[in-house]
């Protein structure tokens, strides 16, 4: 089953179930200052788990695509990448953990999808604590599901430190909440209990990893596949008490080139065709076999990477030294830098990008769609990591001339100019000396670790930014929309947005800088929406009857291909006169005075054709914020 198969049965099936089939969200999070990029499956449906209706229904399902760069320096092993797509079914306080895990085991093992032998299957719960108790439903649906499928003899849950049997013993594995439990141990807001399925790949054990193999075991013999969250309780401050909530949600995700690698047999996810297609193509430009020694890492790298930067160049993620651009120039570059190691000469990112394009286009039409600024921006990126590189040699002839290079002075190579240490380490062994490789590794981990602390801060337990501040600041960004088009003309259209607690930032189509007589203008008719203290309120339509009701949208290509329904929020009395009426997913004020004045901070060119507003709102604190409804 290729991965093009995998994901279509999924969504198959999942639409047998009565569930909507909604798009991918964008790689570039619409409205959450907390990660730089949608880094799972679930992230942006938050308002949805928080009570918001979803307009296509409380059944819904999709392939995600996500970007993580916490492991960036582990691609190139058997198993890390940056970007995957994640597999996911959600209720939304409809069905609950019998639905859940009897369909979840019906898709893995039914031969009509996934057809995986129910004897090679163990799964984990959560095992109870003072906190919450342990997860006895999920195991009595379990232990039902194996016994129907004639596994009665081994379905008993596993004792502390009891070794996983093959065909015998238990199937159940009770765990801590440090492993079945999401998204925290004690993190606040929405969590619960998991459970996850794991599949038996009949590896030997290897007693490096303990004295006993379990289904959670890092030897390699198991490999989690599915995990379904169940969302039943909430904390309302960090490591307060637990509440039951009244509307209960499920949440599963399924890595979609993990589940293929082992449909196919194959010992990593880099096996699978899709990563076959992009080695194919590094063997022409190399004149190397993948698996030829010393090259199959540098595959990896390059073709993880693209691929991740051809997948964010298509979301608005073009390369810079900010955000979300620097990680897309970072992976460029270090794609670079291993095509060069392989004997690579010349350009050639974008053309791995066309090879990306060509085996995803057909699903994410985003990619075909922009596939001339894709390969542009590779392009570029690719001709201006060559002058720095020219710099860097600059740099260490200078290193050179002043004594030894040091392994803090490659470090500054490596960091500031993208210097290969191998490339330093080759030139300085030509003048007869060495680097000291413990001195640039300690610079390296004290780097990393900063890098590390960075990102978690950026992303803390999954859930979206709905603060105050956000709310306010998203809300301001359909006025300003609205204003634009008033004053500059109905040719404007929103490019992207950001958010974080401080300002928004607003980016859209006009050829031309605007001018401070027009910003005024802008800005006037902003304040005057918010001093007449205009209602915020949202409809669910589709989105035939979005168009012909005048809402404008920056997703509405992306709903129309899959026909779904939409909210789109107006601004103003939709009866009588409104403001402005706009696809979104929320949240907003309840009503435009809780924004308190507007005020732009900035006009900028972004990139062709698009330009930049930051902006900033004082907010009402007293009046609070509504959700819309």
């Amino acid at each position: 089953m290729t991965a093009s198969e995998l994901r279509q049965r999924f969504l198959d099936f999942f639409k047998e179930k009565g569930h909507a089939i909604i798009p991918s969200a964008s790689l570039i999070p619409e409205n959450d200052p907390s990660v730089l990029f949608t880094t799972a499956g679930m992230q942006p449906l938050v308002p949805y788990l928080q009570g918001q209706p979803h307009p296509m229904g409380k059944r819904i399902a999709n392939v995600q695509k996500c970007l993580r760069t916490d492991d960036i320096d582990e691609v190139g092993d058997n198993r890390h990448l940056t970007f995957f797509e994640m597999l996911g079914n959600w209720s939304l306080g409809d069905y609950f953990k019998q639905e859940a895990i009897g369909w979840s085991f019906e898709f893995l093992t039914d031969t009509k999808w996934c057809g995986i032998d129910p004897l090679m299957l163990y799964v984990t719960v959560f095992e109870g604590d003072k906190d919450a108790p342990r997860d006895d439903d999920s195991i009595g649906i379990w232990q039902a599901l194996f016994e129907v499928n004639g596994i009665a003899a081994e379905v008993g849950v596993a004792g502390k430190d009891e070794p996983a049997k093959g065909t015998h013993g238990p199937r159940v594995y009770p765990y801590p909440k440090a492993k079945n439990w999401w998204p925290g141990a004690t993190a606040k807001g929405l969590c619960g209990p998991d459970t996850e399925m794991f599949y038996d790949t009949g590896r030997k054990h290897d007693p490096t990893f303990g004295k006993v193999c379990h289904p959670n075991c890092d030897c390699g013999r198991f490999v989690e596949i599915w995990n379904d969250v169940f969302m039943q309780f909430k904390r309302e401050t960090d490591g307060g008490p637990l509440t039951s909530l009244p509307i209960k949600n499920v949440d599963t995700g399924m890595g979609l080139e993990r589940m293929a690698a082992m449909l196919q047999g194959v010992e990593t996810v880099f096996d699978t065709e899709t990563f076959q297609v992009m080695f194919n193509a590094l063997e022409e430009l190399s004149g190397k076999k993948y698996a030829s020694r010393g090259a199959e890492r540098s595959f990896r790298i390059i073709a993880d990477h693209l691929r991740a930067a051809t997948f964010a160049i298509g979301d608005g993620a073009v390369p810079s030294n900010v955000q979300q651009g620097y990680v897309v120039r970072r992976l460029i570059r270090r794609a670079i830098r291993e095509g060069r190691k392989i004997g690579i000469k010349g350009p050639f990112a974008s053309r791995v990008a066309s090879v990306v394009i060509g085996e995803f286009g057909s699903f994410y039409s985003e990619l075909e769609s922009k596939r001339a600024q894709i390969v542009s921006e590779m392009d570029k990126e690719e001709a201006k990591f060559e002058e720095t590189l020219e710099k860097g040699l600059k740099e260490l002839e200078r290193m050179l001339k002043e004594g030894d290079v040091t392994g803090e002075k490659a470090f500054v190579l490596y960091s500031t100019y993208g210097f290969p240490l191998e490339l330093t380490e080759e030139l300085v062994r030509e003048r007869g000396q060495s680097v000291n490789r413990s001195r640039f590794q300690a610079e390296f981990m004290k780097h990393q670790e900063l890098s590390r602390t960075s990102a978690a801060g950026m992303f803390k337990g999954g859930l979206q930014d709905t603060s105050d501040e956000c709310t306010r600041l998203h809300t301001a960004t359909h006025l300003l929309h609205r204003a634009l088009k008033n004053v500059l003309g109905e040719h404007v259209e929103q490019k992207g947005s950001n958010i974080t607690r401080e300002r928004l930032r607003f980016d859209f189509t006009h050829s031309a800088k605007v001018t401070k007589e027009q910003l005024k203008e802008v800005e006037d008719i902003v304040n005057d929406a918010i001093r007449r203290d205009l209602p915020v309120t949202y409809k669910i339509m589709d989105m035939d009857e979005a168009k012909k009701a005048g809402a404008i949208g920056l997703f509405e290509d992306r709903y129309a291909q899959v026909g779904g329904k939409i909210n789109v929020y107006v601004v103003g009395d939709d009866k009588t006169d409104y403001f402005s009426k706009e696809i979104c997913g929320g949240p907003h004020v309840g009503k435009t005075g809780e924004l308190g004045s507007f005020k732009i901070q900035k006009e900028e060119a972004c990139s062709a054709g698009i330009r930049r507003i930051k902006a900033t709102v004082t907010g009402n604190l007293e009046q609070g914020t509504g959700n819309g409804s």
